[in-house]
């Protein structure tokens, strides 16, 4: 379906997100006992919806099809008595929380790929619905790769402890990325890179390798300051 309104920014597109997701975090929440005497289940088919001016409406879904934007999860109210209140709202929690994915990516549907990148970062940095409201405190992950890297387990420890990832992350292309990824071979086994392998760099010549060729895990590298290669090491030594 042709979109008829003008693209957005990624900043307009996280705002509303942001409206929708207190709305919805609200209704779970503080207007908790509000929201369950609405959703009755002898009623037809309720949503929960959050607007953009941070209200929220348990109503029936849009009549037009296709619906001007994606829907939230449909008949909420059926489960209600048939499941422990608790279970009940953290199972609408988990429905929101998708729906208001697919209403940010929706408006963004003219994104370029660095603009998507950048408005997942600006998302991910919230807590889910489904964390508000089971009180489960998001996990502070360790130092790793950034979240422009192409490798999932590839960390490297320069001297003053910030991460790099692997190889250098430039944000020009995907063809320039695809390009590095065919470029980068290990240091001991000259195996191509593979982003489903863990590897990890020198900070003296700069070669990568794979982590199991030189006997480092993704939890060992985390507590190197600097990193040597064995090739390097030997040069070290008197």
């Amino acid at each position: 379906m042709e979109m008829t309104s003008s693209p957005r920014t990624v900043e307009e597109i996280f705002k509303d997100f942001s409206a929708r997701r207190a709305a919805v975090v609200r209704a779970l929440t503080y207007d908790v006992d509000s929201f369950y005497g609405l959703c009755d289940p002898d009623k037809e088919n309720l949503c929960l919806y959050g607007h953009p001016n941070e209200t929220w409406e348990v109503t029936l879904p849009a009549e037009e099809v296709p619906p001007e934007l994606p829907e939230p999860a449909l008949g909420i109210n059926f489960a209600r008595d048939g499941m422990n209140r608790k279970d009940w709202l953290s199972l609408v929690a988990v429905h929101s929380d998708s729906w208001l994915l697919s209403v940010a990516f929706y408006l963004g549907a003219r994104l370029n790929r660095n603009e998507r990148k950048r408005l997942f970062s600006l998302i991910n940095d919230l807590p889910t619905v489904f964390e508000v409201v089971t009180e489960r405190k998001p996990v502070k992950e360790k130092p790793s790769v950034d979240s422009g890297s192409k490798s999932r387990g590839s960390i490297k420890r320069s001297s003053d402890g910030q991460t790099k990832s692997n190889p250098k992350p430039t944000e020009d292309s995907f063809e320039e990325e695809e390009d590095e990824h065919t470029q980068t071979l290990c240091g001991s086994c000259a195996g191509n890179y593979n982003a489903d392998e863990f590897w990890i760099g020198c900070d003296v010549c700069e070669r990568w390798y794979h982590g199991k060729c030189v006997k480092i895990t993704p939890a060992k590298a985390e507590s190197i300051k600097q990193y040597k290669c064995p090739s390097c090491m030997k040069r070290s030594r008197p």
